[in-house]
Formats: C-alpha cells, sequence, structure tokens
C-alpha cells in the first residue's frame, strides 16, 4: 500500500466519510477514549508542559544534528555486525530490500506495523517478486485480509470496523466459525499467524527510535508480535524514517514516556524493545543478519525550511484524537495513510500538493492539535503556511478562489460597496436559510456547512446595533 491510498476526488472522499455513519460513531468514541486516557496519564506524570517543553528541545536538537547522529548509528550498526543502508527515494529502498529478499530466496515474510513501509508501498514490491506479506499486527492484519482496506489512524489503523464485521471478514475469507467476541477473534487471528511467524524466512520491522549511541532499534508494541518477527526469521530487516533516532537511551526514555502517554494513555506500553542487530555467541535467539533501511524519500528537502518541525512527530496521534475535521469526515478521506492534522502538514511535504492540496483546508485552525502534541509541533502555523504557498507560490487557488478574493477585495476597500453588500446578504443568503441557520450553503462555504450549521446573516450590522444601544444607554 502506497502512502496514496485513494484516486477519488477529496470532496468526494468527504461525502462517503460524513455519510459513513458507523465510522463517525467509532471515531467520536475513540477519540474521546484516547483524548481521555491521555489527559488522566499526562497528569499523573505532572509537569507536563516541562515535559514538552524537553522533548521539542530533544527533536530540535536531533534535527539540527541529523547528519551527525546517522552516521553514528551507521557506525554502531556495522559495528556490531549489522548492515546500513541509505535509501534516496522509495524505489531504492524497495530495491535493497528486494535484493535482500531474493538472495536469501525468502518466500514468506513477516512483518509488524510500519508506516514507512507503507508509505514506500514495500508490501507491493515484495509481493511483485512472488512473496508472500503477512502483517502480524492484528489491526493491520484484518485490513490485509479484508482486500487491503487502508488503515484510518495512526495508531490504530483498523478503527473504522466493528467486531462484527471483523468477524465476516475473518467467515468469508478464512473460514472462521465462532462468535464475534474480541476474545476469540484476536485468539483465532494468533492461531493463525503464529504459524506464519515460525515459518517466515524474513521478520521486517519499522522503528519507533534508533539510538544513535549505541546502534539500537527500539519498537513500542502492545501486542509482541514485533518481537516474534525479530526472533524467529534468521533475517531481520528494519525500515526507519531518517527522522526517527535520538542520541541516547537517556532521551530515548523520556520521548517513550510522552510517547506512549499520548498515543493510548499508558505510562508504558506492554513492549518496550530494544534490538542490537545479529545475535552474538551465547545469545539464545535474534537473527543471523540484520540490515537497517533508512529512508528519505523527502525527508531531506523539509530540512532547512519553514516546515522543519514536522519532523519532530513521533507517530503518537494525539493531534488526530483531539482534530474536529477528522471527527467528522474519518482517516480515508485525508487520500494519504497520514490522516488529521499530522497528515494535512506531512501529506503534501511527502506527496505533493498537486496530491494533497486540499488536506491544509481540512482544518477549522482551532489549534487543538498543537496543544495536544508531546513534542510541540506548531501543526495549525503549519496548515497556515502550506495555505500561504499554495495560493501564493504554487499558483494553485483556482480560478473560484481567486475570483472570490478578488471581489472581497474590491467590497472591502470600497466603503459604499461594503455597505451595500452587508445590507443585502441577509436576503441573497435567504434561500439557504432555514430558522436562523445555514445548513447548506453555496459555493465556496459548501464544505463547511455540510459539517455544520453557520448562523444566517444578521440584517443589523454591528455598528448600528452598537449605537442604538449607546443611545438607548442615554436614555
Amino acid at each position: 500500500m502506497a502512502m496514496k491510498i485513494s484516486d477519488d476526488p477529496f470532496f468526494e472522499r468527504v461525502d462517503k466519510g460524513i455519510n459513513n455513519d458507523f465510522m463517525r460513531k467509532a471515531m467520536v468514541s475513540a477519540q474521546d477514549r484516547l483524548k481521555d486516557r491521555k489527559l488522566t496519564a499526562q497528569e499523573e506524570l505532572g509537569n507536563w508542559e516541562d515535559w514538552r517543553e524537553l522533548s521539542e528541545e530533544i527533536r530540535q536538537h536531533t534535527l539540527e544534528h541529523l547528519d551527525y547522529y546517522l552516521e553514528q548509528l551507521a557506525d554502531n550498526v556495522v559495528s556490531r555486525g549489522g548492515h546500513v543502508f541509505f535509501a534516496e527515494t522509495a524505489e531504492e529502498a524497495n530495491e535493497y530490500i528486494s535484493n535482500v529478499v531474493k538472495e536469501k530466496e525468502a518466500k514468506k515474510i513477516i512483518k509488524s506495523k510500519s508506516m514507512v513501509t507503507e508509505e514506500i508501498n514495500m508490501n507491493e514490491a515484495l509481493e511483485n517478486l512472488g512473496c508472500e506479506v503477512i502483517e502480524s499486527d492484528l489491526g493491520e492484519y484484518i485490513l490485509q485480509i479484508d482486500d487491503h482496506d487502508p488503515p484510518s489512524h495512526i495508531v490504530a489503523p483498523a478503527l473504522h470496523k466493528n467486531k462484527e464485521q471483523i468477524r465476516d471478514t475473518f467467515h468469508e475469507k478464512l473460514q472462521y466459525t465462532k462468535s464475534s467476541k474480541p476474545e476469540e477473534l484476536a485468539l483465532f487471528a494468533r492461531e493463525q499467524l503464529r504459524q506464519d511467524f515460525v515459518h517466515a524466512d524474513i521478520g521486517i520491522t519499522g522503528c519507533n527510535f534508533a539510538v544513535a549511541e549505541s546502534g539500537a532499534i527500539s519498537l513500542v508494541t502492545n501486542e509482541g508480535n514485533a518481537r516474534l518477527a525479530t526472533t524467529l526469521p534468521k533475517t531481520q530487516i528494519t525500515v526507519m524514517g531518517m527522522e526517527r533516532i535520538v542520541p541516547t537511551w537517556e532521551e530515548l526514555d523520556i520521548l517513550v514516556s510522552m510517547l506512549c502517554r499520548s498515543a493510548v494513555g499508558q505510562k508504558l506500553t506492554s513492549y518496550i524493545t530494544g534490538l542490537t542487530g545479529p545475535k552474538e555467541e551465547g545469545d539464545v535467539d535474534g537473527p543471523e543478519e540484520f540490515h537497517l533501511v533508512v529512508v528519505d524519500n523527502g525527508r531531506s528537502n523539509i530540512l532547512g525550511t519553514e516546515f522543519q518541525s514536522v519532523l519532530q512527530c513521533i507517530r503518537c496521534a494525539a493531534c488526530i484524537n483531539v482534530c474536529p475535521i477528522y471527527r467528522h469526515v474519518g482517516g480515508h478521506s485525508y487520500g494519504s495513510i497520514y490522516p488529521g492534522p499530522i497528515g494535512a502538514v506531512l501529506s503534501p511535504l511527502l506527496g505533493g500538493y498537486d496530491d494533497y492540496k486540499e488536506l491544509p483546508y481540512a482544518s477549522s485552525l482551532c489549534a487543538a492539535c498543537t496543544e495536544a502534541c508531546p513534542v510541540k509541533i506548531p501543526l495549525h502555523d503549519l496548515l497556515v503556511k502550506h495555505r500561504r504557498n499554495i495560493v501564493e507560490e504554487q499558483k494553485k487557488g483556482g480560478f473560484g478562489e481567486k475570483l472570490a478574493m478578488r471581489g472581497f477585495s474590491l467590497a472591502a476597500s470600497n466603503p459604499a460597496i461594503f455597505n451595500s453588500a452587508t445590507k443585502s446578504a441577509p436576503l441573497m443568503m435567504s434561500p439557504f436559510t432555514k430558522e436562523g441557520k445555514i445548513s447548506k450553503g453555496p459555493g465556496p462555504i459548501k464544505p463547511w456547512t455540510d459539517i455544520r450549521d453557520f448562523p444566517e446573516p444578521s440584517k443589523q450590522s454591528f455598528k448600528k446595533w452598537f449605537k442604538e444601544r449607546e443611545k438607548g444607554g442615554h436614555e
């Protein structure tokens, strides 16, 4: 699955999301639950803003010295017997991974949850070689079984499905015969996957953080599947975005604590795993061969720009869990594996404005995302910067928008026209007004009124109202 998950026009995707009642209920429930857990977890930690400041400092420092830490990481991985490959593009990453697979004559590949492997469309590249690639994360496994349905959330990819839908998918695809109880569904998936772990030729993982000082790879999980994927196969490949690195274990400790609290409201997830390459003499398990693929895929183009802070992201999805737009339209509406506010900023940078120019406008700019971010990415500011670039630099604003802005400029700069426009607004909007609200607005305001009601224009200007009030007060 590539980063782009749909060729449908943006507003068609939005309409599908808005009209999917089950999905919207699921999003609301999950947002409320995850947000409340995060608030509880951060209160227990205490001094949350101080921890955010420290986390931001760590991420900014790492990005400012990224070349140094990547070199240190590579040297330490190699010194432990591993192999490191720096991939400038998705194609280079897939070519390297494919060459390892062909060298090992691998046919079955087991992998843990990884956003960057989805971003580079790794699964399809390996399937084109005749390999069977099996997702071992429960949510990703469900989506893969269900005809490669794309994820709708960074942390909980199958958020848009209920247990009955999952039961039906297992029944249709895997001849499952039991109930929709989560325990029975999970046990069935575990039984199916256990044999895949045992017989896999290669295990592939993502990377939450790499530790530069030791060459270790850290994985933060709740299921334990990543440990099996890195323990049983003889060859392990880890794929990481180039920015997912920390200088030392001390910084890792801080960021993992912030990640767990922000993502799922836990002090720590069930498994915090540190991997240091191929097994050494005396080790009872681990791979015989280890490869680290460091993916650029457009990230270096973000360094040194006004958008550099987006690379501070630790993929916790806290911004998604408070976003009112995501709450209404769901993850698939973004057309990217990166949804929500972080996706609205990151997807245009990695995938270009041609495919994602609408996403920076899929925001109310309420700044809830910025407030929720544990590493203090100014997401709402970055969305505004995208909008400016789209209109002023890329000239992709669209004819209708340009015409509307010119009209507004003309009206706002001419008092007579402005006064006339404000007086005629109530009459002009009356066909779209019902019970004091605009629920089906025309033209540019339609996307807004599709998901919320606007108050009808007042028949009395504020200036006139204020003068009458002032006059009445003197009397």
